[in-house]
């Protein structure tokens, strides 16, 4: 009795050892690092293409507007231009919504966005629940870069 209790600890922390080894922030890819460092909640699942523009944004930088950057780059994504040339992403034919830093915009405010302020895109072509009627069309949440938390703060006195 005593040995098969013994196995079945010994086998229940060997199973914890290795489930904690694969969840450990250390063995994420970049990508799946950076969907940890910006999204939240609902906008956190691993469902999504997610674009990396920290690293990589020469392209995307001589572009006003990052939707008329990120056609033709992701499958199933077009832009329409309303009549005061404001873009509209449809994805896979249904109007696609859109968030900044998780937060619901209409397509012209991405016309005042810069490019180059933008860490990351997310795009999620199915149903998702954090939109507006589940967001059947799909979504495209942008990040935008965060500020530097390197304690410069502190050098100001305030009197």
């Amino acid at each position: 009795m005593k040995k098969a209790v013994l196995i079945c600890f010994v086998a229940s922390f060997s199973m914890l050892v290795s489930a904690q080894r694969y969840t450990a922030k250390d063995h994420l890819s970049p990508l799946e690092k950076l969907n940890d460092e910006y999204c939240t909640g609902a906008f956190k699942s691993c469902d999504g293409f997610i674009i990396d523009l920290t690293n990589d944004n020469e392209s995307a930088l001589s572009y006003l507007n990052v939707l008329s950057w990120l056609q033709g780059r992701v499958a199933g994504l077009q832009i329409y231009y309303t009549r005061d040339n404001t873009p509209v992403p449809f994805i896979r034919n249904s109007r696609a919504t859109i968030f900044v830093d998780e937060e619901l915009v209409n397509p012209s405010f991405l016309n005042d966005l810069p490019v180059a302020d933008i860490a990351m895109i997310k795009i999620i072509k199915g149903p998702f629940v954090g939109a507006i009627g589940n967001g059947g069309g799909g979504t495209i949440a942008i990040y935008t870069l965060k500020g530097d938390d390197d304690g410069d703060e502190d050098d100001v006195v305030l009197r």
